[in-house]
């Protein structure tokens, strides 16, 4: 089914305290907790007896120590080096980060509706970036890697966020419609790039886990 093909497996990091809090992270350098540690040896256990194994060839990773950490296990699992991309990096959400749905729905009111809405030009307040910026990255890097590995398998270790987007890329969504799919911690989610265009070829995989948390963050 893959053959010929450049699949990208995305991973999004083990839980954090912060997932838990409903806390916005953006690009704030939050470590994972236990849970999230026991989740990314899982993950790296779980693709190490991928029938896709042989045709992985390089694990990237955000440079977030969330996505990192993440990364490591799975690395060492395969035997493969982990190369650092910040570009896979989360959305900057600007004043956004740090903070809690309920406390911006409390103190940043109209920004908090505008994120909600999904508006694609809404630059965050604080120097966040906007939806579209972000996509635009989001893309530009996944197609990057779809051309420096063709017709292998690379693993991206990112962030809900970088999820969402490349789900919305593969599946042909507008920015700012609803989502309606999963972004699950230390989940497996696999597109693949023809040449021309993504496509999905499965999504929140979390076979190898107990308990997996949606992105609150991507949202909207």
């Amino acid at each position: 089914m893959t053959a010929g093909l450049t699949t990208i497996v995305l991973v999004r990091h083990g839980v954090t305290d912060w997932n838990r809090d409903r806390r916005f992270q953006g690009q704030i350098d939050i470590p994972l907790n236990d849970e999230g540690r026991r989740q990314a040896e899982l993950t790296g256990r779980r693709l190490a007896s991928d029938p896709d194994r042989g045709r992985i060839a390089a694990i990237h990773t955000s440079d977030l120590s969330r996505a990192a950490q993440t990364a490591a296990p799975i690395a060492r699992a395969l035997g493969l080096p982990l190369h650092t991309e910040p570009l896979l990096r989360e959305r900057n959400y600007g004043a956004f980060e740090g903070r809690t749905h309920d406390e911006l729905a409390q103190q940043e009111a109209e920004a908090w509706s505008r994120w909600r809405a999904r508006e694609p030009d809404f630059e965050l307040p604080g120097g966040g970036e906007s939806l579209r910026a972000f996509h635009a990255r989001v893309e530009r890097t996944l197609l990057g890697l779809a051309g420096r590995y063709p017709s292998a398998t690379v693993v991206a270790v990112a962030h809900g966020g970088v999820l969402d987007c490349a789900f919305r890329i593969a599946a042909g969504l507008p920015l700012d419609s609803p989502r309606g799919h999963d972004l699950l911690n230390a989940s497996l989610n696999r597109i693949a790039f023809d040449g021309e265009r993504f496509h999905l070829l499965g999504w929140a995989d979390v076979a190898h886990l107990e308990d997996a948390l949606d992105d609150v963050e991507a949202r909207g």
